[in-house]
């Protein structure tokens, strides 16, 4: 039985969110703050890697002292910083991880370091109060696909990963080719309520023998059917295009977990990440589950982007683990899923 309450301050900023939150005990969120930064890049249809660290610079303190303020605590009463450290832009990274480690250093508290990808699939322990490892998860982000076994709160193995577009990447190259608002994906699952899912037949690359995935081809099939109906004068039906191509994307992401579920004999899978907040894509992978005897977690829809609660949920369990970071802890733009 834990002594003393955890209080846990969590810091992201990886992409285009400044965020930052204060947990306590890995399961009790006492405040959230998020400040997004998606209006200043849906102009340029993505995210622009050096206005992003400009933005961050300008809220990361704000955003800091907000969340304190809402859990009515000060610095002095937090037992420790968890910040990300990567995977993310290294300039974003670079300005949550400097903010967090003056805090260490001007307090004394510890430092830890949180893997990005962790963090998101961490933030299915607020979902289910009984969630605990051994358990399968899937996360679905822009920049990632991956499928790993959770052993225990502090050892992760990786079953498969994308080879090259991410899921969520998939979404947002294809949004944009058809005209669609930055962020991609919610305007495809959006668009796609209206539309046929049998209604083009596009490819479902499973790469056999294997829990890896690929979507670029799929991608460019999407596209070049867009491009031959457009030669041939022949009119698009937006919605449908829209409602086939997630198909094939939940259609592979759902295949896959039911094999690792079947061969691994485990009754839970998380869904983290981004593209977690896809309602089709969370009641297929329900179905999916359910039909091999396992269930599914998901995050809620403001815990499924990103958030600094996950942060701090992972930093509780690292916290734990006596896992802490030194001050020369430096950002890794490219850190992979259960790499320290």
């Amino acid at each position: 039985m834990m002594e003393k309450d955890l209080t846990i301050l969590g810091i992201e900023s990886s992409c285009d969110e400044t965020a930052a939150s204060v947990v306590r005990n890995g399961r009790e969120v006492l405040s959230s703050v998020v400040s997004t930064q998606i209006l200043v890049h849906r102009k340029f249809g993505g995210v622009v890697p050096e206005i992003a660290s400009r933005k961050h610079i300008e809220h990361v303190m704000p955003v800091i002292d907000e969340a304190l303020k809402k859990a009515h605590l000060g610095l002095t009463e937090i037992d420790a910083i968890a910040v990300t450290y990567g995977p993310g832009l290294v300039g974003a990274l670079l300005v949550g991880l400097s903010a967090a480690k003056g805090l260490a250093l001007g307090t004394g508290k510890p430092l830890i370091g949180v893997n990005h990808l962790e963090g998101h699939v961490f933030a299915n322990f607020l979902s289910d109060p009984d969630l605990k490892p051994p358990f399968l998860a899937l996360v679905v982000s822009g920049g990632h696909t991956s499928l790993l076994v959770v052993e225990d709160y502090n050892t992760f193995r990786l079953l498969g990963q994308t080879r090259d577009d991410a899921a969520g990447e998939a979404f947002d190259k294809i949004a944009r080719f058809m005209g669609l608002p930055y962020p991609g994906g919610p305007e495809i699952e959006k668009l796609a309520l209206s539309g046929k899912a049998e209604a083009i037949d596009f490819p479902r690359p499973l790469l056999l023998n294997s829990y890896d995935f690929s979507f670029s081809g799929l991608k460019s099939a999407v596209i070049n059917y867009l491009h031959a109906q457009a030669q041939r004068g022949l009119e698009v039906k937006r919605e449908d295009v829209a409602a086939s191509f997630q198909e094939a994307i939940v259609d592979v992401l759902v295949t896959k977990c039911k094999e690792a579920l079947i061969a691994t004999g485990l009754k839970k899978v998380v869904l983290a990440g981004g593209v977690s907040a896809n309602r089709h894509l969370q009641e297929a992978l329900a179905q999916g589950a359910d039909s091999v005897g396992a269930e599914l977690v998901h995050p809620t829809p403001i815990l499924c982007t990103d958030n600094a609660v996950m942060i701090a949920v992972r930093g509780y369990y690292q916290y734990l683990a006596h896992d802490f970071a030194t001050l020369d802890l430096n950002a890794n733009p490219s850190l992979k899923l259960g790499e320290a």
